[in-house]
């Protein structure tokens, strides 16, 4: 899907804009917008988006937030270093990393951060709306991709969803790609709801949860009755090191077991495990044991290890999802954008948990953004509660 020169520039706004995640969207999309690389793992750029409207590639302008000081050039360079981006790509793109480098931003709060919640929100929206004026956007989409954090209680905004009401008041559509509270924090559900903005999220769907909505059908359409679904994860990195938080690890996991809940009907015995190992960096490994009843009561065991690169995984869901909701944005839709449920462990709005039901409901979604009535608000969806 190629843009005409004339194409409107479309802004990608990072929250956590300088980490693995982040670095590797900036990375990847360079690359294959030059032609290096072929758009592997991008939904949007098979033929099921075609002509869908969607913002090419080469439209996408980002920036972000963050509280590291690490330049995008040099986070890329470690990452090739620990084989997460191909040997040579930090130089071959080393201008647009450096060009998304310069548009962010602090982010907050910080240790001995003095400013109120409304200031944060204040200056994060201000960051926002001084990036699309001038770098003459069309629209932006902000995303978080951060490190998950603890879970917290009470009225106090977290950092997400801080971020998550500097977006709404930047008048930019939001997805969540962690589990963080982010709009779903109790003060900010009825602002998103009258902001008149599409969201999406939360929580990427990368890897084990990913095999769980794809199996867990598949006991349920072939009768066999699980007994119990026990998994570990071991992962490092940024996320490694939040997730060793059992706070942080617990909002994790339950999005992991809702999937079971909603495929299966009920959530079978067994936990899930998360270690932090440093010296994995950015890679993963997931494993799941699961055991179930055939006929006459036999029982049997089927066992999975999923091995991955978290950032190599996540980041053609970043693109993909900025794309989507830029055009959803474009064409005038609102409210929980539950047809993203694709991409999500935990979906907001209504929608199925199996993985294919969710692709067709997927498609079906760009069918809209394609016909004419996805043009302008008369024509979108209906908001969802």
């Amino acid at each position: 899907m190629s843009a005409s020169v004339s194409a409107p520039r479309v802004g990608v706004w990072l929250i956590g804009a300088r980490g693995s995640v982040a670095t590797t969207v900036v990375a990847g999309c360079a690359a294959m917008t030059a032609g290096l690389h072929p758009p592997t793992g991008l939904v949007t750029e098979t033929p099921a988006f075609a002509d869908s409207g969607l913002p090419a590639l080469s439209s996408l302008v980002f920036g972000g937030h963050d509280t590291v000081d690490c330049p995008l050039p040099k986070r890329a360079e470690a990452l090739s270093a620990g084989g997460v981006l191909p040997h040579g790509l930090p130089t071959a793109v080393g201008a647009e990393l450096a060009a998304a480098d310069r548009e962010i931003r602090p982010g907050g709060p910080v240790p001995g951060d003095t400013r109120s919640e409304e200031e944060l929100v204040a200056a994060f929206a201000a960051d926002i709306r001084d990036f699309v004026r001038r770098s003459g956007l069309a629209r932006a989409v902000v995303v978080n991709v951060a490190s998950t954090e603890p879970a917290t209680n009470g009225p106090a905004l977290p950092p997400s969803s801080l971020y998550a009401a500097a977006a709404l008041r930047a008048g930019c559509p939001y997805v969540n790609f962690t589990p963080s509270a982010g709009l779903h924090h109790p003060a900010l559900v009825g602002q998103a709801e009258a902001s008149g903005l599409p969201y999406a999220g939360r929580d990427g769907k990368t890897g084990q949860t990913l095999l769980r909505s794809v199996l867990g059908p598949m006991f349920t359409q072939r009768a066999l009755a699980v007994r119990a679904w026990s998994g570990t994860n071991l992962l490092g990195g940024g996320d490694g090191a939040s997730l060793a938080d059992p706070s942080a690890a617990a909002a994790k996991n339950a999005g992991k077991e809702r999937v079971l809940a909603d495929v299966l009907g009920e959530v079978p015995e067994g936990e899930v495990h998360i270690d932090d190992v440093p010296a994995l960096g950015d890679w993963k490994t997931a494993w799941d044991h699961i055991a179930f009843d055939g006929f006459l009561g036999t029982r049997m065991v089927l066992q999975t290890t999923w091995q991955g690169c978290d950032s190599a995984l996540a980041a053609p869901l970043v693109l993909d999802l900025a794309r989507l909701v830029s055009r959803a944005h474009e064409t005038g839709l609102s409210g929980p954008l539950s047809e993203l449920g694709f991409y999500f462990k935990d979906p907001v709005g209504q929608g199925p948990s199996a993985l294919g039901e969710q692709y067709a409901a997927l498609v079906g979604f760009a069918e809209r953004l394609r016909g004419p009535d996805a043009e302008g608000p008369a024509g979108g969806r209906e908001e969802q509660s």
